[in-house]
């Protein structure tokens, strides 16, 4: 049976305002970024050529605008790499956790509203990375929620993947620190307190292989050793 693989991808550096939770901000790389992403697809390059593995001819990527970028400037990148010429899928499955109606609004803000509407309680102090934490206003999502909507997609895709290939096939798929991070634990991946541990490079390859019976393992890549919790980045 055919090796069937996922690329995961964070999205390259982007213009994110200062001292707000990234979730949906919907700015665009900065040139920084474009040279991770490029550097990404060279990362799968080598990738490719040392395994032997195909690259299957469709990536996904969240629809915020940083990951799709980074998503778009992987599959040209990667043109000659495709056995034939790449779909890119954006979907609202790999976006990072929402925060509902308080989307883009600073850390100041968030809890400023919550203090003055008296159906709510001050949040915890770690609310921004803490995993269960969801804001009780409409729309928000906790981080674990945004974990298993991430890993769900994942478990689709490979599972389709692997019905669909002969050959060891690879998969990239670009979104999101944190609901990556969230994903690779509810996959079997990486234990609880690996999460606030790390968290990943941007335009860096983590590698994740599908099981037949429904197991994953990381075959490749870094995860990055957090040397500080900010709270900001996804």
């Amino acid at each position: 049976m055919a090796r069937v693989i996922a690329a995961i991808v964070r999205h390259g550096d982007y213009h994110q305002r200062h001292q707000t939770p990234s979730a949906h901000q919907p700015f665009a790389l900065t040139e920084r970024g474009t040279i991770q992403a490029q550097a990404a697809a060279q990362s799968i390059r080598v990738m490719l050529e040392q395994t032997g593995w195909n690259l299957y001819n469709a990536m996904d990527c969240s629809r915020l605008q940083r990951a799709w970028q980074t998503a778009e400037i992987m599959r040209t990148e990667l043109s000659d790499c495709f056995l034939q010429p790449a779909n890119l899928l954006q979907t609202d499955s790999l976006a990072e956790r929402g925060l509902g109606s308080a989307a883009n609004l600073s850390v100041a803000e968030i809890e400023a509203i919550l203090a003055q509407d008296p159906r709510y309680s001050s949040p915890p102090a770690d609310w921004k990375s803490n995993s269960h934490y969801c804001l009780p206003l409409m729309g928000a999502e906790s981080l674990m929620q945004a974990g298993e909507r991430v890993a769900y997609h994942l478990r689709c895709r490979l599972q389709q993947l692997a019905a669909e290939v002969i050959d060891d096939t690879l998969q990239v798929f670009v979104g999101h620190g944190a609901a990556f991070r969230h994903a690779a634990h509810l996959l079997g991946v990486l234990q609880f307190e690996q999460i606030a541990a790390l968290s990943m490079h941007h335009g860096e390859p983590i590698y994740l292989e599908h099981h037949p019976g429904g197991d994953w393992t990381q075959v490749g890549g870094y995860w990055k050793v957090r040397s500080a919790e900010t709270g900001y980045t996804d």
